[in-house]
């Protein structure tokens, strides 16, 4: 059956791409647009004190061919989220995600991410502000529990209570959170997956949009959550197998398939290198992103391993991208 033949699209994050701390930023989202025109991107996480508070034009930076992208923000004031909500309206974004469900350390030190899922009505309130200062769709990240308080009917009150302050679209990480002990990395891989707890969550909700996370590493595997909730995001998996999204406009969103090649994806990104380097970027800060693009092709370790030996030397240009893309394409690897 082909992908995405289970069912047809609702909205953008039919499949979208997590948030990730320190690699979904603007150079990777362009990237990953020019295998996707249509899949939801999402910025890492931005606090509202960085916001408010920090270099606000660079954590709020992107391109307009990133569009449709979504900001996530960390916060639990309602004040400032609110005030963050406007500015991220301003900047032109197209969805607001709140985090709920990050559990490192440093974020629960600032009443941020999973920790606030002990504390649905907080989140319910921060929704409801959002929502007054904007028109933007308001979203919320969240996982299936945290620590002890990972029962069914724990994980359904919290989304009753932050539902009923507004929000109609939850993104579930299909794994508890546990808040002492495990590292971020930990929390990502320890605690098992259980999608039955989101599907069920789209069987007693059904006028919400459920979106599903965790553990997806393929098309196939989208369509068999798709049966059962309306999105798919996919996390690591699109960053160190990036060219899987080469499907997903034609299988998700009605669009006519391109022949599209790896080697069309690396030329593409030739202009926008060249264009962020003038602007004072350096080339390793765009070409650690697009490291997979052979993934699992032959001569991709050529490709990975010329682009990381040559990238980091002082200027260093989109030449290198250049050769490395010369030598991958010399040996029939552009498919």
């Amino acid at each position: 059956m082909k992908s995405g033949s289970l069912t047809k699209p609702k909205s953008n994050r039919i499949i979208s791409i997590a948030p990730m701390m320190e690699w979904t930023d603007r150079h990777d989202r362009f990237f990953l647009r020019q295998i996707s025109s249509q899949a939801l991107l999402y910025t890492e996480m931005v606090t509202t004190g960085a916001i408010l508070r920090g270099d606000r034009e660079r954590f709020l930076k992107f391109n307009s061919q990133e569009h449709p992208l979504a900001i996530q923000l960390g916060g639990s004031n309602p004040a400032d989220l609110a005030e963050c909500a406007r500015i991220c309206e301003d900047a032109g974004f197209d969805e607001i995600n709140l985090n709920v469900g990050c559990p490192s350390d440093r974020v629960q030190s600032g009443k941020i991410g999973a920790c606030l899922m002990a504390e649905p009505e907080l989140v319910g309130e921060c929704v409801h502000a959002m929502q007054s200062a904007v028109s933007l769709p308001i979203t919320v990240k969240n996982r299936i529990g945290i620590d002890d308080q990972d029962d069914y009917q724990s994980l359904a009150r919290f989304v009753e209570v932050v539902a009923a302050a507004g929000c109609g679209t939850f993104i579930v990480h299909a794994r508890k959170a546990i808040l002492s002990g495990l590292s971020p990395k930990q929390n990502r891989e320890i605690p098992p997956l259980q999608y039955d707890k989101v599907y069920q969550l789209k069987c007693d909700f059904p006028l919400l949009e459920i979106v599903i996370n965790g553990g997806i590493r393929s098309l196939a595997e989208s369509d068999e959550h798709l049966k059962h909730v309306d999105g798919v995001m996919i996390g690591r998996e699109a960053y160190h197998n990036p060219f899987i999204l080469a499907l997903v406009d034609s299988s998700y969103y009605g669009r006519t398939q391109r022949e599209l090649s790896r080697c069309d994806v690396a030329e593409a990104m030739l202009p926008y290198i060249s264009d962020e380097l003038k602007q004072g970027a350096r080339l390793q800060h765009i070409t650690r992103h697009i490291l997979g693009l052979f993934h699992a092709q032959p001569n991709g370790k050529l490709w990975r391993r010329y682009l990381s030996e040559n990238s980091y030397r002082p200027g260093a240009g989109v030449e290198v991208v250049e050769q490395a893309l010369k030598i991958v394409s010399e040996r029939s690897s552009c498919t």
